[in-house]
């Protein structure tokens, strides 16, 4: 890899401050396992949204924070359990873990972070498993000193089945997690395209004005409606490749992405399409290996890029 490849994915060494006290930790280009993050200062702590998927970028993370505050970190939310936004959690070691009763199973299951034979290898560095020790299952309440900050599940399954938003109404500020891709594919895989439709109108009912992604940079609500025209677009193709008694795979072989060629990580097309087949068959159940199989197939064969 050359210098100048390396320096566009190293994490950014400062925060954006997005509201006061508010910041977000935008990591380029936002590809697959180069996640954002965020944080909320108050009087006595930090409450951190999501950590990286290697040791090396939530250490860089972690800097970041102590530039604005020497404040411990006494509250982590993980906006859902995908290692991108989890792997990270054993290095906060003054903080609650949060999350979803969802999260805690699914991210056990997972296991620790591995990249072959689907990712380009990885150095993730010296994981532990740290899942969420405080679990809710509708929604609970942080506290930034006296502005209220609401976590909620939206009660389906969208990116995955354990996603939740962190959303301070009095700012008008929405950390999406993976519900929302700012440049890059969103990914379904292990959720629901039909969930996250109603689920995008659920974001979209906050009103929110500020928007931090799980991948990409920071936005308005336009995203909202970027979230929404792919979803139709994955929906419509699939009933259409159903009909025509073709796989996934050939369907998404044989497509144009048109105004969706340009967002990075477009192979997750493959995977957007068995989850769209089953929830059109009314099923709940996918080959994760075999439909991940079939993106590295529709990749040309080559493992999925990783820059992490």
């Amino acid at each position: 890899m050359s210098s100048a490849t390396t320096a566009r994915f190293a994490p950014p060494e400062r925060a954006q401050e997005v509201s006061d006290g508010i910041f977000a930790w935008i990591q380029p280009d936002g590809s697959w396992w180069i996640n954002n993050t965020g944080f909320l200062v108050s009087s006595t702590g930090v409450v951190s949204i999501d950590s990286c998927s290697t040791v090396d970028r939530t250490r860089a993370y972690l800097r970041s924070i102590a530039f604005v505050t020497d404040l411990p970190v006494r509250t982590l939310v993980n906006t859902h359990h995908h290692g991108d936004h989890t792997f990270g959690n054993h290095l906060f070691t003054t903080a609650t873990v949060v999350g979803h009763e969802n999260v805690r199973p699914a991210l056990q299951a997972w296991g620790l972070p591995r990249s072959e034979p689907f990712w380009t290898p990885v150095d993730w560095g010296e994981v532990r498993l740290a899942p969420p020790t405080l679990t809710f299952r509708d929604h609970v309440d942080l506290w930034v000193d006296d502005l209220r900050c609401e976590v909620r599940h939206f009660g389906r399954a969208a990116h995955t089945d354990n996603d939740s938003v962190v959303w301070v109404p009095e700012r008008r500020v929405l950390f999406s997690g993976d519900l929302l891709f700012n440049g890059g594919t969103p990914f379904l895989l292990q959720g629901s395209v039909v969930g996250a439709c109603r689920t995008i109108e659920d974001l979209r009912a906050l009103g929110p004005e500020t928007v931090v992604p799980g991948h990409g940079p920071v936005c308005g609500p336009d995203a909202l409606d970027a979230a929404t025209a792919y979803l139709d677009f994955v929906l419509d193709l699939a009933r259409a490749g159903r009909s025509a008694g073709l796989t996934p795979l050939e369907l998404a072989q044989e497509t144009d992405l048109g105004e969706f060629a340009e967002l990075i990580d477009h192979e997750r097309i493959v995977g957007n399409l068995h989850r769209a087949y089953a929830d059109l068959d009314g099923r709940t159940e996918v080959d994760l290996a075999g439909a991940l199989e079939d993106m590295v197939t529709y990749n040309g064969g080559r493992p999925l890029t990783c820059l992490a």
